[in-house]
């Protein structure tokens, strides 16, 4: 479960993932043509690192030398693992983090082959639908919850893949960069509906309009990390996190997440009869039948995950 506690790259460092053969302000690490999206060299299993320790699933982005680029085939391992975490009864919790000084520098272009034909309209769109909002749609769906343990700079669909986990939790060597603007580009990856649903449409706005970079210290007091720890104690909060997390009623967790994942999104009516089904759902588990006979036995519950 590797976490590192080297401090975080500057603001403009994540650029050396850019388009090739362009200056490093020319394109940013989120865009790319149709289907360009690099492929990575190494086996996406050594670049993308897994373990199951306890109930927890870690997964770690493992190309420190690129400050965590991600490429294409490390995403698909990532939406895979997720997929997997939520159908494996033994996935009680999930820790996403990185090695090196990065967390995730943005999607990673270096070396991408130019376009095989003119891009006509439609192909950005759905290269985007298909690339970064998948990755994020998969930490949103995640029926096991996730810890988002941010060692480094997470820049640009860097930013949002911790965004869009349940906990944040940040080495105080951390920043966090919204760095389209630089570019001249629409933020994507979920960022505009993350964003405002964290820290409000106004909080929202000016990250996105000036791209500045936010220390951890600076996230934390805005609400969009939980912790901020100093670097050589992220792992083991993550672990204590995760491992209460994973002793958890894990359904009850799971439907809890839905719950709040959609609260912003429908009225109160909606969110009222969503929650009622949620607890009808719930109350059929095994570990709401245990919890609440410990209640009654006034003994610690002893959670299964099912």
């Amino acid at each position: 479960m590797p976490v590192s506690g080297e401090a975080g790259a500057g603001p403009d460092e994540h650029a050396r993932t850019g388009a090739p053969g362009a200056g490093p302000e020319a394109a940013g690490p989120e865009t790319a043509a149709p289907g360009s999206e690099t492929a990575d060299p190494a086996p996406a299993a050594a670049t993308v690192l897994h373990t199951l320790d306890g109930g927890v699933s870690w997964i770690t982005l493992n190309r420190p030398e690129a400050m965590n680029a991600v490429t294409r085939d490390q995403r698909e391992r990532v939406i895979a693992l997720l997929a997997e975490a939520s159908a494996d009864p033994a996935v009680r919790a999930v820790v996403l983090t990185a090695t090196g000084r990065g967390f995730c520098a943005g999607a990673d272009l270096r070396g991408t082959p130019g376009p095989a034909r003119e891009r006509v309209p439609g192909d950005v769109a759905r290269t985007i639908r298909l690339g970064a909002q998948r990755l994020i749609a998969a930490v949103l769906d995640c029926e096991k919850p996730v810890i988002a343990a941010v060692n480094g700079t997470a820049a640009g669909i860097g930013a949002h893949l911790a965004f869009a986990c349940d906990l944040v939790l940040a080495a105080d060597t951390a920043t966090f960069i919204e760095v389209f603007v630089r570019r001249g580009l629409v933020p994507d990856g979920g960022g505009a509906y993350l964003l405002p649903r964290l820290v409000g449409p106004q909080r929202a706005k000016e990250l996105m309009f000036f791209g500045d970079a936010l220390s951890a210290a600076d996230a934390e007091r805005l609400g969009l990390v939980n912790r901020t720890v100093p670097a050589a104690e992220l792992e083991a909060l993550a672990k204590e996190w995760a491992g209460r997390l994973a002793a958890g009623p894990t359904r009850a967790l799971a439907l809890t997440k839905q719950l709040v994942n959609a609260s912003l999104d429908g009225d109160r009516g909606t969110a009222f009869a969503a929650e009622a089904a949620a607890q009808e759902i719930n109350m059929t588990t095994r570990d709401a039948n245990e919890g609440v006979a410990s209640f009654v036995e006034r003994r610690p519950p002893k959670y299964e995950g099912r």
